[in-house]
């Protein structure tokens, strides 16, 4: 709805990105689906290209979308997937625990009954104490009970308890108790002496009774307009870098290490988005929030995109009055344990484990997405990351050009002598040398001639011998020896204690 979009538009992508895009095997647990970050674009494109008409920017919106998913299919199918290896790992962090702040900014106010005046994530912060002062007693009351289970049983070390996931607890939970507080028909009550509060169907789930009389198809007419042409490449541009950063953080979050395929999930996304704007459907991304809620219910596979995908289609088709019995408080008290998780106190801990300057990264990432948005806030933490990298020594010029080179003692062995520096932002040429040597031989990465080596680069590395030993293959990581981490960590940056600049034949 913030999206100047009808809210059925949501359930359009979220179906097809579970039934459709899961296919394409980009990824392994990103939920595909419509998120916050594009909310600003799509009402814009609605706004200018219908000129006070909605359902004319609507439809005129769709068509920017229906193009912009063609060009990431281009996107895809030219390998520009590799840019999720280019940001640092810290930025990417602190780019998770501001979405969970933004989260719980959020929905708690809709835990509390109470409808913000702020749009904006610190203006929503600062109405926290006023909500709590205005809030609804009976929806809080539903909103408090959610969050007592959903952080209550996760510490309950009965193993039969373990099996039953606490959001579907919080529903059979929360479904009653709005009919005790009969949330289904608008009235008043009177909770303390002077204290009138209004409940009613506001606080529940919404849907239409038919999704095929929502499907709404696209008006091509101005496609090629001064205006179109703009919205075209900021869904293109702006939507695969945002599902290119998603697909990344959440493969820091998968229990069993893997990593997304950045290309074929651009791709998959693609196509995704052409069909979800031939029927009226939000731009689509891998999205954070519901890929966070399916790592954290515990699953393993693409199928559980699929199922999402099914499940969504299945209940809405023919369950919308089952759906519209759920209070919207219990629904904000399962994101805001989503949004807490992403933040939580610990992540912050950790990051300091691995580095001050990590911390730095990852604090200034997150202020600066809360003040602004997502792009800028990582754009802040990459200039952040090399400010910290020219402090330390590197040179410019060598800031987004390694220098290394490959060496083949035996048939099948490669040697690859990396010189000077090897950071996030030099990675990239790095991986792809990595990438064109053959499988099931024998690697050694050799850092000896290194000033410095980054975090995110100990990270990817750590990652890539995984893979690499996954597939039968041996991959070693030598010459850190003379090298000082900064900090205790395994995976922290190393600095040379005594560096000479070697010269290169």
């Amino acid at each position: 709805m913030a999206s100047g979009f009808p809210p059925v538009a949501g359930i359009f992508t979220a179906i097809i990105g579970g039934i459709v895009v899961s296919f394409f095997g980009g990824s392994n647990l990103t939920i595909k689906g419509p998120a916050a970050g594009l909310i600003v674009i799509a009402l814009g494109a609605v706004e200018e290209l219908g000129k006070g008409d909605p359902l004319a920017g609507y439809k005129l919106a769709l068509a920017a979308i229906v193009v912009a998913g063609i060009i990431q299919i281009m996107f895809g199918v030219l390998k520009s997937g590799a840019l999720g290896d280019f940001f640092p790992s810290a930025a990417v962090h602190g780019m998770l625990a501001a979405i969970g702040i933004i989260i719980a900014s959020k929905q708690i106010h809709t835990l509390l009954g109470v409808k913000p005046i702020g749009k904006e994530p610190l203006h929503l912060l600062a109405e926290i104490p006023h909500s709590f002062s205005m809030m609804n007693p009976e929806i809080a009351i539903i909103g408090a009970v959610s969050l007592a289970i959903l952080f209550g049983m996760p510490l309950i070390k009965n193993k039969y308890v373990k099996m039953i996931p606490a959001p579907l607890v919080v529903i059979l939970v929360a479904i009653p108790l709005g009919h005790y507080f009969d949330l289904a028909h608008e009235h008043k009550y009177l909770f303390l002496p002077n204290h009138e509060y209004t409940i009613g169907p506001k606080f529940l789930v919404t849907l239409p009774e038919s999704l095929f009389a929502a499907i709404t198809f696209p008006d091509f007419s101005q496609v090629f307009s001064r205006t179109s042409i703009k919205y075209i490449v900021m869904f293109s541009l702006v939507g695969s870098l945002e599902s290119l950063l998603s697909s990344k953080a959440i493969d820091t979050l998968d229990p069993y290490h893997r990593k997304s395929n950045l290309n074929r999930d651009l791709l998959g996304v693609g196509v995704g988005n052409t069909l979800a704007g031939l029927i009226g459907g939000l731009p689509m991304i891998s999205e954070i929030v519901r890929s966070s809620a399916n790592i954290n219910n515990g699953a393993k596979t693409w199928l559980s995109n699929v199922f999402h995908g099914v499940f969504l289609l299945v209940f809405v088709a023919l369950f919308p009055g089952l759906i519209h019995q759920i209070p919207l408080s219990a629904l904000a008290a399962m994101l805001i344990a989503t949004g807490f998780r992403l933040a939580a106190p610990k992540e912050f801990y950790k990051t300091f484990k691995i580095g001050v300057e990590q911390l730095v990264i990852f604090l200034i990432t997150i202020a600066v997405t809360l003040a602004s948005d997502l792009l800028i806030g990582i754009a802040l933490g990459i200039i952040t990351k090399l400010i910290i990298h020219f402090a330390n020594g590197l040179p410019p010029k060598q800031a987004f050009k390694p220098l290394f080179s490959v060496n083949t003692p035996s048939e099948n062995e490669f040697v690859v002598d990396v010189f000077h520096s090897a950071v996030f932002s030099n990675y990239l040429q790095l991986k792809k040398s990595l990438d064109s040597l053959p499988r099931g031989k024998k690697i050694t990465i050799d850092f000896s001639n290194t000033a410095l080596v980054d975090h995110t680069v100990m990270e990817n590395l750590h990652h890539y011998q995984h893979d690499y030993e996954q597939n039968g293959g041996e991959f070693i990581i030598n010459g850190l020896e003379k090298h000082h981490p900064v900090s205790d960590h395994p995976l922290a940056a190393r600095k040379a204690v005594v560096y000479s600049k070697p010269t290169l034949v």
